[in-house]
């Protein structure tokens, strides 16, 4: 069974078309891929190309705990780069269906590929955050003895964003999982601890729902910088830092928020069907 495997600044995903694998993807059979010893390994699968209605193509996108993603903006601009390296999109733009809306990429003549995210909202029903509907913006949550000051952002999916002057990969790594599930997120959440480093830069480290911790994230990259824009700390476009890269951003004045970043082919394979006589390793 033919895969295809790509990165963004690090952040890996297998392309698997359902002529091949079929419309649907069990939760065990993603485990089992995206595990990084018992399969290939990587922060997510997507399923695609499909037929969409008002879009080029349409994706379905997992995380490896066996979840659906709403949307992903390094998993949409390799999977454009996919449709373009198969030649099932001819031209350097193109919209995808995703289960968060359609979204446009566009390749550029220095081969990096850029995709417009959407809107990016603060209202606590339209992320959604628990409570009273409001702008969740600067709000002091406790986490056990550690005191925190959270804003949430939605951009087809939702996003718990905190500056601070220092991160490490330590602190997002213990409060990360604490975050994603906390009361506040009824549907869970991605989680970005950031670091301002001056009006067109800013520094994060990342906490992916569904899949741990993660080198870079396209869809956390948007949400940072449309949090510290709001808040003052750095203007409408601004290169967000990761440990796995750099992605550059601009947030336009109605909020839209579009990416701008490197996408490296990695391998096309045959996936051996023994892979699935395994039991799926425990994911607690």
């Amino acid at each position: 069974m033919r895969f295809d495997k790509y990165h963004g600044l690090g952040n890996d995903y297998i392309v698997m078309d359902p002529a091949d694998w079929g419309h649907e993807m069990p939760r065990q059979r993603i485990q089992l891929i995206c595990h990084r010893n018992y399969g290939l390994g990587a922060d997510g699968i997507l399923l695609g190309p499909f037929l969409a209605d008002g879009a080029d193509a349409g994706v379905r996108i997992f995380n490896p705990d066996g979840s659906e993603a709403e949307k992903s903006g390094n998993g949409l601009r390799i999977f454009a780069r996919y449709l373009w390296d198969r030649g099932l999109v001819k031209t350097p733009e193109m919209t995808i269906q995703t289960a968060g809306g359609i979204v446009s990429c566009r390749k550029d003549p220095s081969g990096l590929i850029g995709v417009e995210m959407g809107r990016v909202t603060f209202q606590s029903d339209e992320i959604p955050v628990t409570g009273p509907s409001r702008e969740v913006i600067q709000e002091d949550i406790q986490m056990g003895e550690t005191p925190l000051t959270v804003s949430a952002a939605g951009i087809g999916n939702p996003h718990c964003v905190i500056l601070q002057t220092e991160i490490s990969e330590s602190q997002t790594r213990a409060l990360g999982p604490r975050l994603e599930t906390h009361a506040l997120f009824p549907n869970r959440t991605n989680v970005q601890f950031v670091k301002p480093l001056d009006r067109a830069n800013i520094q994060i480290e990342i906490w992916e729902r569904g899949a741990g911790y993660t080198l870079a994230s396209g869809s956390s990259s948007a949400a940072a910088a449309a949090v510290a824009h709001r808040l003052g700390v750095c203007d409408p476009d601004v290169t967000v830092h990761m440990p796995g890269g750099n992605l550059t951003i601009h947030i336009n004045p109605d909020q839209r928020v579009s990416l701008k970043g490197p996408v490296i082919r990695v391998a096309e394979g045959i996936l051996d069907t023994e892979l699935f006589e395994q039991q799926p390793p425990d994911q607690t």
